[in-house]
């Protein structure tokens, strides 16, 4: 069955694993003839795996890239043959499909395998050593070295190089567990693409390694629209709503399904996080309907399934800096300028003497890591309403309307949204003649 795989974007929230989940349950509610498989791109914070064994919800699997692999192309053999046999038994399947090689096994296990290469170099050393060849050989004395071995990891380009390098016309592929198949020249005539569906991003940039190899199918997602060109119409479901999860859910409704308790808590929570308990400005009263209603099929309010949810988070304090800020960090280009910003939801900010310096000199570490001209990170109290900005230098730091604490810390109360609120300002900074 044909898989497609369901992506949030890297340093994934809860709204991205959350929406990935949901919708990969509602695909497979209303499409039996795809495997649909959500992932996610990057690893959770420690908050938010916190967050996800309290409500005993289980993550989707790490997925690095969606580029294509040896194992997408793989050949598995449909017969044993053992290197005892003789190779007349061989005759038969030459005659028929004339393969470029086939397997053999030495007592079950595997050998090496045989091409058509082999079996002439074999009679033509018999008769050019001896003048005649007598008898009829084994498989297994027709062997000669084996070449290159592959992995089944080992990325598509990476293999057909290295098979256009030999001399061989095949070469074996191992995983973990031993010998899992084989590769030939025609298995590399057409590179394969994975079919995949972004949720909670639609940004090439923002999205799994490789995505510009695979097949986009669809976009479900609540941000600005920067998609790369298909070459087909995709379906794409794009509202200006708080949360990704609460698109899914109206999917749930036009289809006439309602999720049921266990992936109803999966879209509560990604929602809740996403709008800050539902007090983030992108908030809508679409969000707060969805809200409501998944909290009734859980049998819980939304004020205590978010009192619950974020008395999980951890203190900046007794963070790594650098992790803490990459968990939630999308990167944009505004005008030439490259400039990234993160996100940090706390319950106090009381505690920030004690942890500003550090997250400082690493937000400059991020900056200069990921090549950016400006990088900030702004520090959220989900239950005050209220964020302080830590930024890198930047000429257009001084035009930010935000009273500056000290240094580079800024004072933004009732700033909740890092999309709605402090994005369009910093654009307005970038794209603004100052004088």
């Amino acid at each position: 069955m044909e898989k497609v795989y369901i992506t949030g974007h890297r340093n994934p929230d809860l709204d991205s694993v959350c929406s990935a989940c949901a919708y990969a349950a509602l695909k497979k509610n209303t499409d039996s003839t795809r495997s649909y498989v959500p992932v996610r791109p990057g690893h959770l914070s420690d908050s938010s795996k916190a967050i996800l064994a309290a409500l005993d919800i289980t993550p989707p699997p790490y997925m690095r890239n969606v580029y294509p692999k040896v194992s997408d192309v793989m050949l598995k053999p449909d017969t044993k043959y053992s290197a005892d046999m003789p190779l007349t038994v061989l005759a038969k399947e030459y005659s028929e499909s004339n393969p470029s090689v086939v397997p053999v096994y030495e007592k079950g296990s595997f050998l090496g395998l045989l091409s058509v290469d082999d079996i002439t170099y074999y009679f033509m050393q018999r008769l050019g050593n001896e003048g005649s060849i007598a008898g009829t050989p084994t498989i297994g004395e027709l062997l000669r070295e084996g070449g290159e071995a592959l992995k089944t990891t080992d990325l598509f380009e990476d293999a057909k190089a290295s098979l256009s390098g030999s001399k061989k016309r095949g070469l074996a592929v191992f995983d973990n567990d031993g010998f899992a198949g084989y590769v030939t020249r025609r298995c590399f005539l057409r590179s394969p693409s994975y079919k995949v569906i972004l949720v909670d991003h639609n940004e090439a940039g923002q999205s799994i390694a490789g995505i510009e190899s695979a097949e986009v199918i669809e976009i479900v997602d609540h941000h600005r629209l920067d998609a790369s060109k298909t070459s087909l119409p995709i379906f794409i479901d794009t509202e200006p709503l708080g949360s990704t999860c609460t698109i899914v859910y109206q999917l749930y409704l036009r289809h006439g399904m309602m999720p049921d308790e266990y992936t109803a808590r999966v879209l509560l929570a990604g929602l809740i996080s996403d709008t800050l308990i539902l007090k983030s400005p992108t908030t809508t009263h679409v969000d707060r309907e969805t809200a409501h209603a998944l909290a009734r099929i859980c049998k819980v309010t939304t004020e205590d399934f978010g009192r619950e949810m974020f008395s999980h988070v951890e203190s900046l304090a007794n963070r790594d800096p650098e992790k803490a800020i990459l968990s939630d960090f999308k990167k944009y280009n505004e005008n030439g300028v490259k400039v990234g910003i993160g996100q940090c939801e706390v319950t106090t900010l009381k505690d920030m003497d004690d942890y500003r310096d550090d997250y400082l000199a690493s937000l400059e570490t991020v900056r200069e890591q990921n090549g950016l001209d400006w990088a900030v990170v702004m520090i959220t109290n989900v239950m005050k309403e209220h964020s302080i900005l830590l930024t890198t230098g930047y000429r257009s730091e001084k035009h930010l309307p935000y009273r500056q604490i000290c240094g580079r810390v800024y004072d933004m109360p009732n700033v909740m949204s890092r999309k709605k609120q402090l994005l369009p300002e910093m654009i307005y900074t970038l794209t603004s003649n100052f004088v």
